[in-house]
């Protein structure tokens, strides 16, 4: 059964060096309230490796705050809000490093991992230059067809953090239609953190929602309205204006104040 615990025990899970992965999707029910914690923490981890299908704030304020040094994303960035102001400087400054990755790479990577085989083949790839770029990515020939296949490493991940709607005691989590991969997530390290929205007494799923059952989940997390600035639906919308404020904060060389302001109290 998952055991509940607060969000600095939660923060405090994370070892310096660990493969992290953040669930949610662009701007859509991230984990904020998790990475608020994270930043809380005294030392602050260091050395991770983030691993996000996109990542979004989130992520940014981890890189802003010297917390990763690596970062395997198909995209960072904040959408409509523009790029993502610390991830931009510290990637153009060469003082993290990127794993070129794509959403094939990144899917057939996950798809090894929870198969529990070294490797994924595909034809992603397939007559471009991403293999000039990703070495480790090797080629295999399909011992039936001949044809040559791209082989995708399992990705190796630590600790999941997801944002849920709600949860119940036996540790079942109701997650919205908006899933991204966290279905996936889920299955890719035996730590795996849920923040919820609400607790109940018993989680049932709707025509709008899916049910991750408790097996999946390690820890459980009471973290009301712990995905904003971005979406929960239907809870609440995304806060451009609080996304307007991050942005103007980084570009004015301010982010340390904005995390101090954010984390404050929370």
């Amino acid at each position: 059964m998952a055991e509940w615990i607060t969000l600095d025990q939660a923060a405090a899970l994370i070892p310096d060096g660990a493969t992290l992965a953040l669930g949610g999707m662009t701007v859509y029910r991230r984990p904020v309230a998790f990475v608020k914690a994270l930043l809380r923490r005294t030392p602050r981890p260091k050395d991770l490796t983030l691993l996000c299908f996109t990542a979004g704030i989130e992520s940014d304020l981890l890189v802003g705050a010297g917390c990763v040094a690596t970062v395997r994303s198909a995209y960072f960035g904040l959408e409509s809000f523009g790029l993502a102001p610390m991830f931009t400087e510290r990637a153009n400054r060469g003082e993290i490093r990127v794993i070129e990755e794509t959403e094939q790479s990144l899917a057939m990577g996950m798809r090894a991992q929870m198969a529990g085989v070294g490797f994924m083949p595909s034809m992603g790839w397939i007559g471009t230059d991403l293999l000039r770029l990703r070495p480790d990515v090797k080629t295999v020939v399909d011992p039936y067809s001949g044809e040559e296949l791209v082989a995708f490493p399992a990705i190796h991940c630590d600790v999941v953090v997801i944002h849920a709607l709600e949860g119940d005691a036996r540790g079942n989590v109701k997650l919205n239609n908006n899933l991204g991969v966290d279905m996936e997530l889920i299955y890719l390290a035996e730590t795996v953190i849920v923040t919820v929205e609400n607790i109940v007494e018993r989680v049932e799923r709707t025509a709008d929602s899916f049910l991750m059952p408790a097996p999946a989940t390690t820890h459980l997390v009471h973290a009301p309205r712990g995905a904003y600035p971005t979406s929960c639906y239907p809870l609440y919308p995304i806060g451009g204006g609080e996304f307007m404020r991050y942005v103007d904060a980084c570009n004015a060389g301010k982010f340390e104040e904005y995390v101090a302001d954010v984390t404050r109290d929370n």
